[in-house]
Parts: C-alpha cells; sequence; structure tokens
C-alpha cells in the first residue's frame, strides 16, 4: 500500500527526531518483552520431562500426582525440596525461565533479614516480603503501560465523540455540554475513590472504569475548538447542503483534521494515566495488595530507607518509562508540525511574518522616506 506524500513526509519528520525514535524502538522493545513476562519472571519451568512424558508448567498448573505415580493431589509446589528430590530420582528434569520468581514468590533461605540487597540470586534485591524486586518490576511495568494503554485509547474514544458534539452543533449542546463538563471536573476525585475503596476491593477493571468517569475531559477541549473551525468551511457546509448526514460529516470530513492536534497529546496522556495508577499505588487506593506495582515500590522504598535499592530501583524505572514516553510525544508533535519541513528542518515563514531587522533599515526608511543605495549619487 503507497503512502500519500504527507503520510511519508509526517514519518520522515518523525525519523528526523532522533531522540524520539529511538524512545519508540527501546519502549517498544520493553513493552514486547514484559509481555511475556511469564516465560521470563516464573517460579515454574518452561518444561519438564519425566519418564518419557512431556509438561509445560508455565502454561499449565499440575499436581504431583500428574507427574509422579505416589505424588499427593495437590499443585505442584516447584521449590519443594521433598518433590524435587522425588522428581530427579526419577530422572525428571526441568528447563527454568532466566529469572526463576515470580512476582509473589517468596525467596527462601535469604541468609539475612528481608528486604535484602542486590546478589547474584536476586539481581534487584528483594523487598521487605523477601520477593525478587527484578521479578516484580517486569510484571509491574507491563501491568502498568496496559493500564495507561486501555485508559488513553477508552478515554481519547469518549472524549473525542464528545468534543465532536460540541463543536458540531455549537449553540445550547455546547453551553450546556460545557457546564455540564466544569461541574465534573469539579468533583473530588480522590474522595470518591477512597469512598469506593471502602466499600468493594478496588481491581483493575474496577480502577480503570471509576478513572474513566473523569479521564475522558482530557482531549474535550481541543476537538470541541477543532470542530467549532472545521464546521465552518466550504466543503463542510456544501456536504450539509448535499444532504450528507451528521454523522458522516463529523467523521468522514472534520474529524481527520481534527485528529492532528488530538494525537500529538496522546504519548503524554499515556504517561499521565501511567503516573495515576502509581500515584494510587503509591497511596493504597490503587490494585489489590499483593499485585506487581510500580508504585506499591516506591512506599517499599519510602517505607525501607536502610534498603536504598528499593528506591533507586522505582527511581530509574518511573524515569526511565516517563522520559521515553515524553520523547516519544516530542516527536509526534514534530511530525504532525505543519511547519517542519522533511528531515526536520524548518519551514520558512510566511511572508506575513518575515519582519525584518531593525538593524538593516535605513534611517531614511525608518522615517517614511525612500531609501538611498549606499554610494550611489542624487539626481
Amino acid at each position: 500500500m503507497a503512502l500519500s506524500p504527507l503520510t511519508r513526509r509526517r514519518l520522515e519528520n518523525f525519523r528526523a527526531n532522533r531522540r524520539g525514535y529511538w524512545s519508540l524502538w527501546i519502549f517498544a522493545t520493553l513493552f514486547v518483552v514484559t509481555l511475556f513476562a511469564e516465560f521470563i519472571a516464573n517460579d515454574r519451568p518452561l518444561v519438564a520431562k519425566v519418564e518419557g512424558r512431556w509438561y509445560v508448567p508455565v502454561l499449565a498448573d499440575y499436581a504431583e500426582s500428574d507427574i509422579l505415580p505416589d505424588g499427593l493431589p495437590t499443585s505442584v509446589d516447584w521449590y519443594d525440596r521433598g518433590f524435587l528430590e522425588e522428581f530427579r530420582d526419577a530422572g525428571g528434569w526441568a528447563v527454568w525461565p532466566l529469572i526463576p520468581y515470580a512476582y509473589n514468590t517468596i525467596v527462601r533461605d535469604l541468609g539475612q533479614p528481608a528486604p535484602s540487597p542486590p546478589s547474584a540470586r536476586n539481581w534487584l534485591g528483594t523487598d521487605d516480603q523477601a520477593r525478587d524486586v527484578l521479578a516484580r518490576v517486569i510484571y509491574g511495568f507491563r501491568i502498568s503501560v496496559l493500564f495507561g494503554f486501555t485508559l488513553t485509547i477508552v478515554s481519547s474514544v469518549i472524549g473525542i465523540a464528545a468534543g465532536a458534539v460540541q463543536g458540531f452543533y455549537g449553540g445550547l449542546t455546547d453551553l450546556l455540554f460545557q457546564r455540564f463538563i466544569e461541574i465534573w471536573r469539579g468533583m473530588p476525585e480522590l474522595y470518591l475513590l477512597i469512598i469506593l475503596g471502602s466499600i468493594i476491593t478496588p481491581g483493575f477493571w474496577v480502577l480503570l472504569g471509576f478513572l474513566l468517569l473523569f479521564s475522558w475531559m482530557g482531549l474535550t477541549g481541543v476537538v470541541r475548538a477543532e470542530f467549532l473551525r472545521g464546521r465552518n468551511f466550504d466543503y463542510v457546509r456544501a456536504a450539509r447542503a448535499l444532504g450528507v448526514s451528521d454523522a458522516r460529516v463529523m467523521f468522514r470530513h472534520i474529524l481527520p483534521n481534527a485528529m492532528v492536534a488530538t494525537l500529538t497529546f496522546l504519548p503524554f496522556i499515556l504517561s499521565g494515566s501511567v503516573v495515576i495508577l502509581t500515584s494510587l499505588d503509591f497511596l493504597g487506593f490503587g490494585l489489590p495488595p499483593g499485585s506487581p506495582s510500580l508504585g506499591e515500590l516506591v512506599n517499599q522504598g519510602k517505607n525501607n530507607l536502610q534498603a536504598p535499592w528499593l528506591a533507586f530501583t522505582a527511581f530509574i524505572v518511573l524515569g526511565t518509562m516517563l522520559s521515553l514516553l515524553t520523547f516519544i510525544g516530542e516527536a509526534v508533535r514534530d511530525a504532525f508540525d505543519p511547519r517542519k519541513l522533511p528531515g526536520g528542518a524548518q519551514a520558512a515563514a510566511p511572508l506575513a511574518e518575515q519582519v525584518p531587522n531593525p538593524a538593516t533599515i535605513l534611517p531614511d526608511q525608518a522615517h517614511g522616506g525612500s531609501a538611498t543605495p549606499t554610494g550611489a549619487g542624487t539626481a
């Protein structure tokens, strides 16, 4: 499929911003890797074989009796010494993940009180509940980005639709919608979340639905302004005069122009969504206790000042994630900037904006007279 010249120019401008371009690749790589967190950090083997039978513990929960004839009908604990001895005596072997701990695995035989410092066994140490920090960072990064993506996409769809209706119809519709947004925006979101948390246990979807009630207003103003401007264009008036439906005019003719300004905000909205989840987890109003959370890691760093690796890890992970998203947002903004030429160069300003340098204006010009070229005689 051939790309239009405009799309090619935007891609070239995006690549010209080297910082944003490489940030996109780094962020995408980290995100794709964490999507397979169970295959990287898990307290179950990837594959196991005993007595000629193959097992995939990372994908299925086996009972001991499924693996060993004399095993118990309970779920396998792959760190149980008795089971491992019988497993090896039967000629069994297993392939373990790179990090043999899940986000909720209690690391045994640390040899010192938790939290323990980084070591060859636990690369980033353990937290105050003897859980591997690196495993929790991998799972926490994934859930934070997935939460941010989901919240950003759904809230943007709702906000764009609301702003489109406001700007397209205007008048009383716009006035009533604006008053509603002003009232709704003034609701005490944190207090309502505290009340909700006292009634039900907030989970991923409950928390997402609650934050969605307030986050959809982020793009409404931008889209509303674009639709207020675009509905007066000649081609829009002509389409309406020809009997084209309002929905088709809004989403076929005006929305593509409004999306140019909207898309530049999405990376920053995504970073804001990640910060919201981290903040709520830090305050204890986010995901259920025990969930892999970057905010919970920040809270542990605050409560365990004698274990600085917890705070350093949380700071580096969050700082890197938000910096990458910010750099990507800057590159997207440059890509959709109409003043950017291919390659990232700045286009010349329109003739009306080319104001001459006052130092180059001759005295006669400054007083409104005609300028005499230097070295020329007078008639």
